[in-house]
């Protein structure tokens, strides 16, 4: 089949998907107020996912960044703090997805910048969005590859970047299937800037028919989330767990997917045998996982402080769970060890190691780093102490008592992270931000002045 041939499948795949969401409508309306009912929606700002804005448009062109979760928008706030430095003319809206997301990054964005939740990929959200805000364009984050927000917006003349762009093995068998490949392909074509996170990437988004002129390397932007400067708040947030916590040995377990908190368990348990003084801080990637974990524990005699209630660290405590959102980099700065989640159960991807290496801790995974694995190799490869990579239960223990036991391993390790950090994020937002100036803002540019 000819390019020409695909670009034809993919306007009539498009419109087919464009016909189906639109008719669709009513029930994606429903399904949305039921997650509402369900505490999965914004309580008060769920109309914005219909395209309905809560803020005002201020004058002047219009920068839209986008980001589905906590992870995403975490790694565009970089970017989006360079942008407002570099150029104040211009007005920034940031969307995400999720309430989590919006809970955490609210906080931690410029003033100057409006925060919304982003729009349902309907026709009549989209169009009701782009039509309010007008971007001149959109800045999507890693994997947000949606039709009608994509083709909408070029068609109406906005510019397209996908930044730190990511297509997993499974999203790209997906995607090269018969029906979704002129789609896709459709899709990457409407693209002005692809920025991958790694050459495999790169290779995925080509196989898919992206255009080679439009993919551009710079690092991932996730290295520079764990760099970032601690905040009064902070700092008293981080001097009151080092009293608490009392000088005593101390591991933490972070961003645990459920049944992962059992491998966890049974690590810290065989752990205490040789150290009894041992305090875990076991950190959910979900406040409602972290409150059935400490209420079950509880019920099984263990004495477990719970960090939403503001439960103090005794001498008898010896396991801290964390259950509220956006304090794991602070947390990281409490403990010499981390652990990080989401690699330790099959069909799981991992998640950002940059942050635990940044705060200066020893850094440990499991097997199943999936999209992390290029950050993993990196990090490695600048300095192979600096991350230590476990095969399961059985090695996490083996390899916590050595750095428990060995202050000169434990340091060894701490300072390997920290220079792994520094060499593999220096520089990534200033690269990020050139090739945005160069793809995106040009054409801008040039749109504005009629060119």
């Amino acid at each position: 089949m000819t390019l020409g041939q695909m670009a034809v499948r993919g306007n009539l795949a498009y419109r087919l998907y464009r016909v189906v969401t639109l008719v669709a409508a009513p029930l994606i309306y429903l399904h949305l107020h039921w997650r509402r009912l369900r505490g999965l929606e914004h309580p008060t700002r769920w109309p914005e996912r219909f395209g309905r804005p809560s803020s005002p448009r201020p004058p002047g062109p219009l920068l839209w960044f986008h980001a589905v979760s906590l992870g995403e928008g975490l790694a565009a706030i970089p970017v989006i703090k360079h942008c407002v430095g570099r150029h104040p003319d211009f007005v920034v809206l940031m969307t995400t997805t999720t309430t989590s997301a919006f809970e955490v990054i609210k906080d931690q964005l410029p003033n100057v910048v409006i925060y919304q939740l982003a729009p349902l990929d309907s026709p009549l959200a989209v169009d009701a969005f782009l039509a309010y805000w007008k971007p001149v364009a959109v800045l999507l984050m890693e994997s947000e590859l949606w039709p009608n927000l994509i083709i909408s917006a070029t068609e109406k003349g906005i510019t397209v970047a996908l930044l730190n762009a990511r297509m997993s093995s499974r999203s790209f068998k997906r995607w090269s299937g018969p029906i979704a490949l002129p789609l896709i392909s459709f899709m990457l074509s409407k693209l002005s800037l692809i920025v991958p996170l790694s050459t495999v990437e790169a290779i995925r988004f080509q196989l898919l028919h992206a255009s080679p002129s439009t993919i551009n390397f710079a690092g991932d932007l996730k290295y520079a989330v764990g760099d970032f400067d601690i905040l009064e708040k902070e700092g008293m947030k981080i001097k009151d767990l080092q009293l608490q916590l009392a000088e005593r040995p101390t591991w933490m377990a972070a961003s645990l997917h459920k049944g992962e908190e059992e491998v966890m368990l049974w690590v810290h348990l065989e752990l205490i045998k040789s150290y009894p003084d041992l305090i875990l801080i076991l950190v959910t990637r979900h406040p409602q996982h972290g409150q059935q974990i400490a209420l079950a524990l509880k019920s099984q005699g263990l004495n477990v402080a719970l960090r939403s209630r503001n439960e103090i660290i005794s001498s008898c405590t010896n396991i801290y769970v964390v259950d509220t959102l956006g304090e794991l980099r602070m947390l990281y700065r409490v403990t010499p060890i981390a652990v990080i989640g989401g690699s330790f159960l099959p069909g799981l991807a991992g998640h950002n190691l940059s942050e635990a290496a940044a705060a200066g801790c020893a850094v440990l995974t499991g097997p199943y780093v999936g999209h992390f694995s290029n950050m993993l190799v990196e990090m490695l490869q600048s300095d192979r102490l600096s991350i230590m990579q476990v095969g399961g239960n059985i090695e996490l223990v083996e390899a916590l008592k050595q750095l428990l036991g060995e202050v000169k391993v434990l340091k060894a390790r701490q300072e390997a992270a920290r220079r792994a950090f520094s060499a593999v994020s220096n520089g990534v937002v200033h690269r990020v931000w050139n090739l945005v100036s160069n793809f995106v803002l040009e054409i801008a540019h040039r749109k504005l002045d009629g060119g």
